[in-house]
């Protein structure tokens, strides 16, 4: 009877492996998915594990699994021995049952969704995993397939599946609301799960995140947060690249305001053909108010090398970047500095195009090149965003240290620094959120943009960052 018991779960085992093999290329799909959704090296609890596939392709620093068929779980074990897989019930699990005390940075629910008895409390539950910047990478199948998936298990195409929840994305973006997470971003891909000798490529990787036909991939994706609560007062770094603006330099340290814990302001100046430098070394021996001061020069060129050098000297919690042109008014930072510190977003920009602003400000041609701009990124984050080229970002230390880790994905390019930003607050699913401001003409200098040149290199990034954030390889 034992020999029997253990021959019949050998077969159910292979059976599984076997039907793996044969929706290969679904399952390959779905790793990559993971894989540009998930930063290696990261703590990750996965919820249905299966046989480990998945959990191991993200390759976490610490990686746990659960799996309620206990024979699957053993089997995970043996082939993935690093990671840590336990057999228990999906919807009752708990970090005591589990025998862990650290949060997890990535919590993974993927096709396990549709066999829960009751979502919304797992989804719950999982608020006990986390800490206030956890991610949840949920994927579960495009419910307008399940006449297709249901003839393949038919006619032995794929395995049998007990009774499913019918789960759209509009369900389970209310079950998440419901359990106190937040949906950031979230898509769907894969148009052939099937192996086709020079169409899956194609339709997998460029017709699938195309409009209209998007809708139609097999599985859907989401990634959401906990929903945060205010820090206490955090510390702020304003940033001030500045070239050939020795015009305002006295007035940006008038004007900003005491933000946080303490505000620190760092000047980086730029090869400037004016008393810019001289005119910011005044200021800062000069004054005498509560803000920290210092300055420094940058040996390489453009905005983003500058921006980079104040980063690496702030010392502050939180780091705002602000133009020297002042075009954006410095009495508008504490806006910036609440939405981030009260957790209502955790990348925050600029919107120049929601207020009326003169032509002088920003002329008609401007205008339509940020309105298009907006546009493609919206596509391209997943996030909706309706001023990319505002020159005042603001994000936490922390995160400007993980962007600029993960740098080398994304390449190393952006002459303007914004959207090594932007790229890289979305690959780490962070949310972005936008703050309206008045948009003011400059009472000092000119413009150091060149439009047409910088518009062709924007273009470039676009579909690069195209290739990399939605036509994944």
């Amino acid at each position: 009877m034992v020999a029997t018991w253990i021959l019949k779960e050998l077969n159910r085992i292979l059976e599984k492996a076997r039907f793996r093999k044969l929706n290969s290329t679904y399952y390959e799909d779905l790793e990559r998915l993971h894989t540009i959704l998930v930063p290696p090296g990261l703590r990750v609890l996965e919820i249905g594990s299966g046989l480990g596939d998945l959990l191991a392709s993200v390759k976490p620093g610490f990686g746990m699994g659960i799996e309620a068929d206990s024979e699957l779980c053993e089997a995970s074990k043996l082939r993935f021995p690093d990671l840590n897989f336990i057999n228990q019930d999906l919807g009752t699990v708990t970090p005591e049952s589990l025998g862990v005390i650290e949060p997890f940075d990535i919590i993974v629910l993927s096709n396990a969704l549709n066999y829960i008895e009751d979502v919304q409390r797992l989804l719950a539950g999982l608020g006990s995993f986390c800490h206030p910047r956890t991610r949840l990478v949920l994927s579960f199948h495009n419910w307008l397939w399940q006449p297709i998936l249901k003839a393949a298990e038919t006619i032995g195409q794929r395995q049998a599946q007990p009774p499913e929840s019918w789960l759209s994305p509009t369900d389970m973006a209310n079950l998440l609301d419901l359990a106190g997470w937040e949906v950031l971003k979230q898509g769907r891909r894969c148009l052939l799960p099937r192996r086709v000798p020079g169409l899956t490529t194609i339709a997998n990787r460029w017709l699938s995140q195309l409009p209209l036909l998007e809708h139609l991939g097999v599985t859907n994706w989401m990634v959401a947060r906990p929903i945060s609560v205010a820090a206490n007062r955090p510390s702020v770094s304003v940033i001030i690249p500045a070239r050939n603006e020795a015009g305002n330099i006295e007035s940006a340290i008038r004007r900003i305001p005491e933000i946080g814990k303490f505000t620190e302001v760092i000047f980086v100046e730029g090869h400037s053909s004016d008393s810019t430098w001289e005119q910011i070394q005044r200021v800062c021996h000069e004054y005498t108010g509560p803000l920290r001061l210092s300055c420094f020069q940058q040996s390489g060129k453009g905005k983003a090398n500058a921006v980079w050098l104040g980063f690496e000297k702030a010392t502050a919690d939180i780091l705002m970047i602000l133009d020297a042109d002042l075009t954006v008014k410095p009495e508008d930072l504490p806006r910036f500095y609440e939405a981030l510190a009260s957790g209502r977003g955790e990348f925050v920009n600029g919107c120049r195009l929601v207020y009326p602003r003169s032509h002088k400000a920003m002329p008609q041609l401007n205008t339509a090149a940020n309105r298009f701009f907006a546009g493609a990124f919206s596509w391209l984050l997943r996030q909706p965003m309706k001023d990319t080229l505002c020159g005042t970002k603001v994000l936490w230390k922390t995160d400007y240290n993980a962007i600029k880790a993960g740098q080398a994905y994304f390449g190393d390019f952006d002459p303007f620094g914004d959207f090594d930003l932007l790229f890289g607050a979305a690959k780490l699913n962070l949310k972005i959120v936008e703050v309206p401001i008045r948009y003011q003409e400059r009472t000092y200098g000119a413009s150091n943009i060149a439009h047409f040149r910088e518009g062709l290199v924007l273009a470039a990034m676009c579909l690069y960052a195209a290739k990399k954030l939605r036509f994944l390889p």
